[in-house]
């Protein structure tokens, strides 16, 4: 029997640990949480012995020996309160003789005890319970794992076609619930290109972008995101294009950057060379007496700063852009070449100021585009923009949804995704039962 230990920062990373080291037959023999992430004991060819002795847990027992110990006592008292009441009962209601040695005497209302307030229950190691919730979240873990390997393993083998689509689909990128809602639409399907070109088309269909141009529609226009999604590049481009097509007597540039070094240089130089003014919005400064004298403008563009969702000043910013006022159409800059992870945090960090759609940078360096689109549709966010390459105006477009499709069919990864990932990616979906397979 082989036994190794694996480190890792979470249960799933260490689950992967264990099945590229000692296989899929390994069995985990044990788990613990420890500095950073957990710690996993694996075997292989282990066979568990009936008399392997019982490590008690002795806090808990103990706590469990208390509480019996109360529950009998609260019975036993219980217990004789209610032979007490019955006697009474008997005497003075069931016409019963009275003894000798008892009084006559005439009846009066006695009120009844009240109940005694209930004991404090005796104070608990929270770190019982941290231990405890934490072996039950690794157990949930490990069976997640196992369910989605089991699941994507039977799909192969009786419904190779569609195992096949999921590979594909996860080659684009593309979630998990956003593939398996896709698949949902082609079951009836059974030629394989005919099925790939309708997946294709209903996500194309999946895919919002405005009816009307938001430059053509004018207004207050904030570009927000983290940090280096190329917020000000996209400014300048969207600047340059109204410029370029109705003059610069009717736009103005705002500023809320006062954090990046060098960000007010750099639209002070683009409203020099479009001939746009530029007004700087400094923190605490208000954004309404700011905005108040550009109200004639046709078009406000405003750059943001790209904070940290755990800074103050984000708040700030986020309930500035959001208050009455302002009536601004905030836009979240998005670069098609950041993580998923990163992704999902910017739309959680930036949406409490309300968000009119989404502008996806950075296309010609991406090698996936799967992520953004599962996130724009998931949570119904209009593409607004498309951005292509460092050029002013030039590499701004419009977005075109059967294009876009395309373009991410056309960077998709080259290499099939291996059976680890597409195991995982099942185990995700059983995070949530509504988004099983099957």
């Amino acid at each position: 029997m082989q036994v190794k230990r694996f480190f890792a920062a979470d249960m799933r990373q260490a689950m992967k640990l264990v099945r590229d080291e000692l296989g899929a037959d390994a069995a985990i023999i044990g788990n613990r949480r420890i500095a950073g992430g957990v710690e996993l004991t694996a075997a292989l060819d282990y066979t568990p012995s009936a008399l392997a002795p019982r490590v008690p847990n002795m806090e808990l027992e103990d706590e469990l020996r208390k509480t019996a110990s109360r529950i009998v006592s609260a019975q036993a008292e219980l217990s004789m309160r209610g032979d007490s009441d019955a006697t009474t009962n008997r005497q003075l209601f069931a016409g019963l003789p009275l003894t000798a040695a008892e009084p006559l005497i005439e009846p009066t209302f006695i009120e009844p005890p009240r109940p005694a307030a209930p004991a404090p229950a005796a104070a608990v190691d929270q770190r019982v319970f941290d231990s405890m919730r934490f072996e039950l979240n690794g157990l949930r873990e490990l069976l997640e794992v196992q369910l989605g390997s089991l699941a994507w393993t039977q799909l192969q083998g009786s419904k190779p076609q569609q195992a096949n689509l999921w590979r594909r689909l996860q080659r684009i990128g593309l979630s998990g619930p956003l593939s398996r809602d896709l698949l949902a639409l082609t079951t009836e399907i059974e030629e394989p290109r005919q099925a790939w070109r309708m997946l294709l088309a209903h996500l194309a269909r999946m895919i919002v972008t405005p009816e009307i141009e938001p430059l053509e529609e004018g207004g207050v226009i904030a570009m927000v995101g983290p940090a280096g999604m190329g917020k000000t590049t996209t400014l300048a481009k969207l600047a340059a294009r109204y410029v370029l097509k109705y003059g610069a007597q009717n736009i103005a540039l705002v500023s809320m950057d006062s954090y990046r070094i060098g960000a007010q240089e750099q639209l002070k130089t683009l409203g020099r060379i479009l001939n746009v003014s530029v007004t700087h919005v400094d923190p605490g400064q208000s954004l309404a007496n700011a905005l108040d004298p550009l109200l004639r403008k046709r078009v406000v563009l405003i750059d943001t700063a790209g904070l940290q969702a755990s800074d103050p000043a984000l708040r700030l910013q986020l309930e500035s852009l959001a208050g009455r006022g302002i009536k601004s159409k905030n836009y979240l800059v998005l670069a098609t070449t950041s993580q998923k992870q990163v992704l999902t945090a910017a739309y959680h960090s930036y949406k409490r100021c309300g968000l009119a759609g989404c502008i996806l940078t950075k296309l010609d360096e991406t090698a996936s585009l799967g992520e953004v689109l599962s996130l724009a549709i998931s949570h119904e966010l209009p593409v607004a923009y498309l951005t292509d390459g460092p050029r002013i105006p030039d590499d701004l477009h419009l977005p075109r949804r059967h294009q876009l499709v395309s373009r991410a069919v056309s960077v998709q990864m080259q290499e099939e995704p291996s059976e680890e990932a597409m195991a995982d990616m099942f185990a995700d979906l059983y995070h949530n039962p509504a988004k099983r397979v099957g």
